[in-house]
């Protein structure tokens, strides 16, 4: 492993490219030649409401608003997300995203990552009194 790595993470290939509609989610661990981090970046399309959630295994993470606004959902509670707002999430809360209207830009932040993947995908059950 190198001494440091660099990226622009706007260069890094979408992996949601052609699966999900509105979203882009740029995975910057393996550029960074990362073992213990990952950095991510996720753009969502202005008004977009995640219909996917997800938890982790092990992996705290924070996320970090560098552009628009928009909602998280932590399980079954939402909390505003206004720019420079950040918010940690332990591994077990199911979270999902919304857009507001200028579209919703976060930096995602996480510890190791297990061998098996971090992951458990979930279904977004937003409250209905909105």
């Amino acid at each position: 492993m190198s001494r440091f790595a660099k990226v622009n993470l706007l260069e890094v290939e979408d992996s949601a490219a052609g699966s999900v509609d509105g979203v882009e989610a740029r995975f910057g661990r393996k550029h960074l030649e990362s073992r213990d981090l990952g950095v991510s970046l996720f753009r969502y399309a202005r008004n977009l409401r995640s219909l996917t959630a997800h938890s982790d295994k092990v992996q705290e993470e924070a996320y970090v608003v560098v552009a628009g606004s928009g909602r998280i959902l932590l399980d079954d509670e939402t909390e505003e997300l206004h720019l420079w707002d950040v918010i940690r999430v332990a591994p077990e809360v199911v979270r999902a995203f919304e857009a507001g209207p200028e579209g919703l830009d976060l930096i995602a932040v996480g510890g190791p990552k297990p061998e098996e993947g971090g992951g458990i995908r979930a279904i977004a059950t937003w409250p209905t009194a909105e």
